[in-house]
């Protein structure tokens, strides 16, 4: 293992000194809570990152959300085009995954997912976003307002963006113009890369080397466990290896890692992707990155040994669990999910002072 760079130890420096102390934490930052439970951070976006929340929620109290901030469409990209905030949409989705399963709790989580329906400019804003954004503008710092959304909420976890500047997500596509199938065509827009009729070759951000949120590089670095997937691939899952600081991170990290696969290729993005092939792209964007567990729905993996040949190239053993909801959608259920990162944190662990 490398040293850290110098650049994340400034990073770690300056989120020490930044942090701002929440009610029942401990002077200087939030408690390891040992002696109970591992410290999990989960990296992703939209739902896929809010299916792990609602299950890690469930074992750990010790638990980072960092999110990605690429969106562009629907009240984040209106939000974003009109004020230049950082989209809040997926933060938002977050904090209603951190939600408890009290009365207060699910209140709280239906009001913020709450979309205005009117014939005028608020139709289609969630309650949350401009909860959001109103707190960026009033306190002038990304992680303050969102720990103060969290401690409204009663989240059971942190929420971060992995970025404090809007990011456009650009992609590599061949066949995005069905009249030219051979062709590859630069597509802008996370929205539009998401619903791509093409083969996605490959993602980048713009800017190319956005900095990273100093407190979401410390919560990496100070993490047990480091949670990747599931998610789309290309506009939720990979953006985050394409932050330099945050990858550095990722590889410095003395965390364990797992990255959870999704139940089903997504229509566009990922249309026709085996589960290895998900592994594959992965690797060709954050080629250093390496992992420790795989975990894949054992219903949603057709060739085991190609899937473990692909882990392997990463380090990492595969581990299959049923973990989607058994009214047969391609969503993964919380109980079930959790009770897979459960035996993976205890299995695969190393004997840490939580077990």
């Amino acid at each position: 293992m490398t040293g850290r760079t110098p650049r994340l130890g400034r990073l770690r420096r300056t989120a020490s000194e930044g942090r701002v102390s929440r009610p029942g934490e401990a002077r200087g930052g939030r408690p390891r809570r040992r002696g109970a439970q591992p410290k999990v951070v989960a990296l992703g976006g939209g739902m896929g990152l809010s299916s792990s929340l609602a299950a890690l929620r469930r074992i750990t109290g010790d638990l980072t959300a960092v999110v990605t901030v690429a969106d562009d469409g629907g009240s984040s990209g209106r939000l974003r085009d009109e004020l230049g905030v950082l989209p809040p949409g997926d933060l938002r989705k977050a904090l209603a995954a951190l939600c408890g399963d009290d009365d207060w709790g699910q209140t709280w989580s239906r009001v913020i997912q709450h979309r205005f329906q009117s014939q005028g400019e608020i139709n289609g804003h969630a309650v949350g976003n401009l909860l959001i954004v109103a707190l960026w503008e009033q306190l002038g710092d990304h992680v303050q307002a969102l720990d103060l959304v969290g401690r409204l909420l009663g989240a059971h976890g942190r929420v971060l963006p992995m970025s404090a500047v809007p990011l456009e997500l650009q992609a590599l596509v061949k066949g995005h113009d069905p009249q030219r199938p051979d062709d590859v065509d630069t597509v802008r827009g996370q929205a539009t890369v998401a619903l791509t009729p093409g083969e996605v070759q490959s993602v980048h951000l713009v800017p190319h080397d956005p900095p990273a949120v100093p407190e979401a590089v410390e919560a990496v670095l100070d993490a047990d466990w480091v949670v990747l997937g599931p998610g789309s691939w290309f506009s939720s899952v990979i953006p985050h290896l394409l932050v330099p600081e945050l990858l550095d991170a990722l590889t410095q990290t003395k965390a364990r890692r797992v990255l959870s696969l999704n139940l089903a290729p997504q229509p566009g993005e990922t249309d026709g992707f085996s589960p290895q092939r998900h592994l594959e792209v992965l690797g060709r964007h954050a080629p250093k990155l390496a992992l420790d567990v795989v975990l894949a729905d054992e219903a949603a993996v057709p060739d085991r040994d190609s899937l473990t040949d692909a882990a392997k190239r990463f380090g990492a053993a595969v581990e299959l669990a049923p973990v989607a909801r058994p009214d047969g959608t391609p969503r993964h259920d919380p109980e079930l999910l959790a009770a897979a990162y459960d035996r993976i944190f205890r299995m695969h662990g190393r004997i840490g002072p939580w077990r």
